[in-house]
């Protein structure tokens, strides 16, 4: 007899948003937090590997205010002559708030709450099995189930650079661990939430430097919209090493030091923003025939691993970590689940965003990804948003929107670079 229509093995906010959401559609759900314990707060374990995005933006939210105040003479604004006019953020009580408001944002999935909705929360590290039928097992109880859906944190990419574990490193889930502001932060790679990071504590005064392999930050996008965003980090003051690796990291009394090169810089602390792979190791999935690829699973459109009762969405995809994105993947899947299996994912239309100043978004194609496929029957048609009246009231003239198209009218992709209040409040 079958105790669930599905089992979410979850760890992540992904897996609690497809747990609410196969319960609105009347599905017998069970979620497993691989977890022992069940306290909520801003360093629970049940939270620990999705928080440190929600800090991300708040922080980065104080450091846009202050970006703002330091420009406030361009809009004719002066300060009384008694005022230094010197402008200085407490971190540790920008911090604070960032833990109050991130454990606002997270009271609505404590256990109890779930378990109103219908939602079975059980806790505890679990694996699959066969035999002598399909079941995912946590402490000792064989949870049956017509199928089963795959929603565990990723583990971040950690390059084989000699010194780096010992040193130690913080990576962007994990940045409310830092207790202090550091005055020297050098990123490692050119993830999304590095380059949002290195801005942030940028703007709040640190010294930060970026290393890259490729020629440019964000070498996943459109190459003239990055180096868009490149240029204005390095405006601000950040210094950008591209085309460049990190051969050795050491600890020396209470600095760390990162040779790239033949330089050595000194810093306080490091940042790894090399991206994440799966974390799966300990399910036992090779026992019930789901395969891998480079470190991540082997999904087909509908999100079914090569075991048609396993499904998997979010970080397990691969690509970037943006939660709207893997939320679409679980309802996707879940529909899948709970209904015949007949929805297929579809990422050419879904819009994505990288926080930075200037912001880059993208929905569809780059214009290099285009030529590849499509040669010369691709057009490019660009508009820049100093023309905008908006733009120039709030000065704010950087950017341009690209569209790339097919001959035949169709539009591939759309991307966007522009500074923050333009990107938002395009009329």
């Amino acid at each position: 007899m079958l105790d669930y229509d599905v089992v979410i093995i979850g760890g992540t906010i992904t897996s609690i948003y497809a747990a609410i959401t196969a319960t609105q559609l009347q599905g017998r759900v069970a979620l497993i937090q691989p977890y022992t314990t069940e306290i909520n707060t801003t360093n629970s374990p049940l939270f620990s590997n999705t928080q440190g995005f929600h800090h991300n933006k708040i922080i980065s939210q104080i450091a846009n205010f202050v970006e703002q105040i330091h420009h406030k003479q361009q809009f004719g604004i002066y300060q009384d002559s008694d005022d230094s006019g010197k402008i200085s953020v407490k971190f540790e009580e920008a911090k604070k708030y960032a833990d109050y408001v991130v454990n606002n944002q997270l009271a609505k999935y404590e256990p109890a709450v779930l378990a109103a909705l219908g939602i079975d929360v059980i806790f505890g590290e679990g694996k699959f099995v066969d035999r002598p039928y399909l079941a995912f097992v946590v402490k000792g109880r064989h949870l049956c189930s017509r199928t089963y859906l795959l929603a565990t944190p990723s583990q971040p990419i950690i390059p084989a650079i000699p010194g780096l574990k010992t040193t130690g490193f913080i990576t962007p889930q994990k940045i409310e661990q830092l207790s202090k502001q550091p005055q020297n932060l050098v990123v490692i790679g050119g993830d999304p939430s590095g380059i949002e990071i290195a801005q942030t504590f940028s703007r709040l005064g640190t010294q930060v430097t970026i290393v890259v392999k490729s020629s440019h930050i964000l070498g996943k996008e459109d190459s003239e919209a990055a180096f868009l965003v490149q240029a204005q980090l390095e405006a601000e003051g950040i210094r950008i090493l591209t085309k460049t690796e990190v051969s050795q990291v050491r600890k020396i009394e209470d600095k760390k030091w990162i040779l790239v090169g033949n330089e050595a810089i000194e810093t306080d602390e490091i940042i790894l923003a090399a991206g994440n792979q799966a974390n799966l190791e300990n399910l036992n999935l090779e026992a019930v025939g789901v395969k891998f690829k480079n470190h991540h699973l082997l999904l087909n459109k509908k999100l079914q691993t090569t075991n048609s009762r396993i499904y998997g969405c979010g970080d397990l995809v691969g690509g970037y970590s943006f939660p709207h994105i893997a939320n679409y993947e679980a309802k996707i899947a879940i529909k899948n689940i709970l209904y015949l299996p007949i929805f297929y994912v579809n990422y050419s239309g879904i819009p994505w965003a990288i926080f930075s100043e200037p912001q880059l978004a993208r929905v569809g194609l780059t214009e290099q990804q285009a030529r590849q496929r499509y040669g010369e029957n691709v057009l490019v048609v660009r508009q820049n948003f100093k023309n905008i009246d908006r733009a120039q009231i709030l000065s704010k003239t950087t950017g341009f929107c690209k569209i790339v198209g097919h001959r035949n009218g169709k539009i591939l992709g759309v991307s966007p670079v522009s500074q923050a209040p333009t990107l938002r409040n395009l009329p």
